[in-house]
């Protein structure tokens, strides 16, 4: 408060400053914020253009790269029935036209062709033409129209070039109503020869209804042009466009036509209008999408958004304007009533506040010091002594001590801050502060602190102790155990009990936080039950308990003790009225016994708790050196392994995936192995634990999905690619990405990639579990359940995700052919991954007799030592050459 009289006097200096100063800074400034305004309005008015061209942009390509994958899937598939009549004339070694005429120029033929195209949705059926350009079959009609192709481009192309295999070409339909997109194929003979083609067409609308789905907005068009510029089909359609040659212009036209891909902005050579492009080549056909918008409709959004930044722009500097006069106006006169306000302020302050002059006389006294101690303020106001205030508070009882000394020690001591807390006769604390003042005398403020002094003492009582048990916390623990640790030296020894609360988390999964609550509430009561007052009982956070036993150092006693809280634990306890069982894992460590330093107490406390967790839990055990040892080595384990990868120490060996029914091998699933420079290799059981809890799994794991897709890459086309996810990696959001970008990286198709989860990824969070999977099937991958069946295996997973492939873990496997074995299991799961169109693959497999087994229960797949166990890439090449010659 004498900080703000102090104020006061700096007020009204300041208020004198003003009068007289010129207003030239302030009318300055506002023109600059004025100007920078303008300024900063243009430059973000210019950047939303930018981004408004960006965005369009990304649209463009986003659209053009999904129509291509979809249309190099539709053509790949399209030119299935042509190639495999192709191969199959060839095959019968035809070596004239006559003969091809004659072979293919029958009814059954004929039904065949019909036979193989079922199905298909294009607009003639499959079309088999001679050499001089005659249909000789069909797949649509038997017999056959009379019907000449010989004026056809593609037909003279593929007649008189012996290197062109296929020709794709839009004509005028002679088979139906509108032009026709044609795929025409050369049937060649034995020495390269000429003998006719088989066509399929289909009419531009079917690709034009397909463009229509992307909805890219007003003045946009998607169309499909031949690579040597001719155009297939487009939206917005224009009949006369269709089969014109654009492949012509400038050179960033010429691009288009040129590249595998262009985003580029070009005036159009349709309508004139500058626009944005975006282009595609197809994967498998010399096709070209190109997407397009006009720049004026890119920019529609961005001149809406540039009226309303102008006029924010114009209405802030107008406010501004209007501002700097009001300031002008109004500064004088708010500095005016700064005095009166601050009178108002010190007679309504939670302070009483009095200020004394250099001859001990009153100069100001606030309402609420009179109001705090019931005094007259015909008494206490300026001009009176301070002796005559503290005798009006003698006088009137809100002052018992001596007044003279008091008033003696006070005066004595002007020139120094003196504080002291007071109580009042009523139990009010009262705080008394006097401060020197700078021209002599002092400024004395009374603040009632009962509120706060009480506050303190509850914080200070939370800060060391648990607010749900009220038992000491780890802070106060650690103080009593270092008193303790003093102690040792006059041969006080003692004992640390860690205990920690077995299955507490499925205790408040399943009942709530509540009841989880109430548990360790009962808990801590019994715990207090088990020892005596010497003892400290603390939480030390969680469902972890500390005792700390005082005087002995004798393990039977400890071992007692620990027996007696475990059978206190273990009668069952009534949480909000249900009956709860619970138990206990139980750590020992002992002073001096086991250190005479508190961390390491602590520390071989915790590894006993663990180590009575890790031997099944329910139990106790006294700390041992191995311990320490296992720990120790857990730890180095932890710091090799955060350098394998960077060290190059990980190696990707793959194991053979053997198709059961027809004996070869169809995939092969992905293995992490390390190779430690020291200790050679280590099993993944010691280190994928290790890297799951420090979180390193995910960086390993992206790696190993990497390395794998680079390698399948050279593998034969049907050999697919198995590859384990972690739940850990399968949480991560970019889990998708990643394996886009694992597939873009070493080309690999989607389709030959198939990703292995287990079912704890789908135990906590099926919702987000499900769109992961959703995410990863749009890619175009595969998805594997593995190890079904040894955990939470529930049949609404089978209903719910996706999934392609069952694999049934080996513990399965390994009895088929015994008696009593696990084959009903295995003919289950089978006959369940049957009924949703999965396939199956039994893991494990080491004999003739179970794989025998397996292939009658009509399981898909086996993996196992029997065919082969996981080698490194080098070696499976081998193996994959081998099939491949036999």
């Amino acid at each position: 408060m004498g900080a703000s009289i102090r104020w006061t006097a700096r007020h009204r200096a300041l208020l004198r400053r003003w009068r007289g100063a010129p207003l030239t800074w302030l009318i300055v400034g506002g023109f600059v914020l004025m100007a920078a305004t303008a300024v900063g309005t243009a430059l973000t008015v210019d950047r939303f253009r930018q981004n408004a061209i960006e965005s369009g942009r990304d649209s463009l390509e986003n659209s053009v790269r999904l129509l291509a994958r979809h249309f190099d899937r539709e053509f790949e598939d399209f030119a299935v029935l042509q190639k495999s009549i192709i191969a199959e004339l060839e095959s019968r070694g035809i070596e004239s036209a006559e003969m091809f005429r004659s072979e293919m120029g029958t009814l059954a033929e004929h039904e065949v062709l019909r036979a193989k195209a079922s199905g298909w949705t294009d607009v003639a059926g499959a079309n088999v033409f001679d050499s001089r350009g005659m249909l000789i079959n069909s797949s649509r009609q038997w017999p056959v129209a009379d019907i000449s192709i010989a004026d056809r481009g593609y037909f003279n192309r593929l007649e008189n070039d012996p290197a062109a295999q296929e020709e794709v070409e839009v004509v005028p339909g002679r088979l139906g109503n509108g032009p026709a997109i044609v795929f025409a194929r050369r049937v060649s003979g034995p020495h390269g020869e000429f003998l006719g083609l088989v066509s399929r067409a289909i009419a531009p609308e079917q690709l034009e209804s397909f463009f229509a789905s992307s909805g890219l907005g007003e003045e946009s068009s998607i169309a499909m042009h031949h690579q040597n510029g001719q155009l297939l089909a487009r939206i917005p359609r224009v009949d006369a466009m269709i089969g014109q040659n654009f492949r012509k212009g400038t050179p960033e036209q010429m691009a288009v036509f040129e590249r595998s891909f262009v985003s580029t902005q070009l005036a159009s050579p349709i309508d004139g209008k500058d626009r944005i492009v975006a282009s595609r080549l197809l994967a498998g056909e010399p096709l070209v999408v190109v997407a397009t918008k006009s720049l004026d409709a890119t920019l529609a959004t961005w001149r809406t958004q540039t009226k309303f930044f102008v006029t924010i722009a114009v209405l802030s500097i107008s406010l501004l304007v209007l501002t700097l006069f009001l300031i002008f106006r109004q500064v004088t006169h708010r500095l005016s009533l700064e005095k009166q306000r601050l009178d108002t302020a010190m007679n309504t302050m939670t302070q009483g506040l009095l200020m004394f002059d250099q001859d001990e006389r009153l100069i100001v006294c606030n309402r609420r010091y009179i109001e705090m101690y019931g005094l007259s303020a015909d008494v206490v106001k300026p001009g009176a002594s301070f002796r005559d205030v503290i005798q009006h508070r003698h006088d009137t009882g809100s002052f018992h001590g001596d007044v003279a000394s008091y008033c003696e020690d006070i005066l004595s001591n002007v020139g120094r801050t003196q504080t002291a807390i007071v109580e009042t006769a009523d139990g009010r604390l009262i705080e008394v502060k006097n401060q020197p003042a700078a021209a002599g005398g002092w400024l004395a403020t009374h603040e009632d602190v009962t509120a706060r002094i009480r506050a303190d003492e509850r914080i200070a009582h939370m800060a060391h102790y648990d607010a749900l048990t009220d038992l000491p916390n780890r802070v106060l623990m650690r103080g009593h155990l270092e008193r303790r640790i003093a102690a040792l030296s006059e041969d006080k020894p003692f004992a640390i009990l860690y205990i920690d609360v077995d299955e507490f988390k499925g205790v408040n999964d399943s009942h709530g936080h509540e009841v989880g609550d109430e548990l360790l509430r009962q808990v801590a009561n019994r715990l207090r039950a088990c020892v005596s007052g010497n003892d400290m009982v603390a939480r030390l956070g969680g469902d972890e308990f500390a005792i700390i036993k005082a005087g002995t150092s004798d393990q039977a006693e400890l071992t007692a003790l620990a027996e007696n809280i475990l059978k206190a634990l273990r009668a069952p306890v009534d949480c909000k009225g249900q009956e709860i069982p619970t138990d206990a894992s139980i750590g020992i460590a002992i002073a001096p016994d086991h250190g005479d330093n508190l961390d390491d107490l602590l520390k071989r406390a915790d590894l006993a708790m663990y180590a009575a967790k890790s031997e099944g839990r329910r139990t106790w055990r006294v700390f041992a050196p191995e311990y320490d040892a296992k720990a120790k080595q857990r730890r180095q384990l932890e710091l090799d392994l955060r350098q394998a990868l960077f060290r190059g120490e990980f190696e990707v060996h793959y194991q053979p995936l053997v198709d059961l029914a027809a004996n070869v091998v169809t995939g092969c699933e992905a293995l992490l192995r390390w190779r430690h420079p020291e200790r050679g290799m280590i099993s993944p059981a010691d280190f994928i634990p290790v890297a799951e809890d420090t979180g390193l799994i995910g960086e390993i794991g992206e790696w190993v999905l990497r390395q794998a897709c680079v390698e399948a890459a050279s593998w034969p086309g049907q050999i697919h690619i198995a590859v384990n996810v972690s739940p850990v990696q399968f949480r991560s959001r970019t889990l998708a990405l990643k394996v886009a970008a694992a597939l873009a990286e070493s080309g690999l198709a989607p389709g030959r990639l198939e990703l292995e989860i287990t079912e704890t990824v789908l135990i906590r969070d099926d919702e987000e579990a499900l769109t992961i999977l959703q995410q990863l099937r749009e890619l175009g991958v595969r998805i594997a359940l593995d190890d079904f069946g040894t955990g939470y295996s529930s049949l609404s997973y089978l209903h719910r995700f996706p999934f392609d492939k069952i694999k049934i873990d080996r513990s399965f496997i390994s009895d088929i052919g015994e008696p009593e074995d696990s084959s009903p299991i295995v003919q289950a799961v089978v006959h369940m991954a049957a009924a949703r169109h999965m396939a199956t693959t039994a893991e494990g497999v080491e004999t003739e007799a179970q794989r025998e087994v397996l292939r009658q229960l009509g399981c898909s797949q086996m993996q196992g030592w029997l065919f082969s166990p996981a080698v490194p890439a080098a070696k499976l090449k081998q193996l994959l050459a081998a099939q491949a010659a036999a």
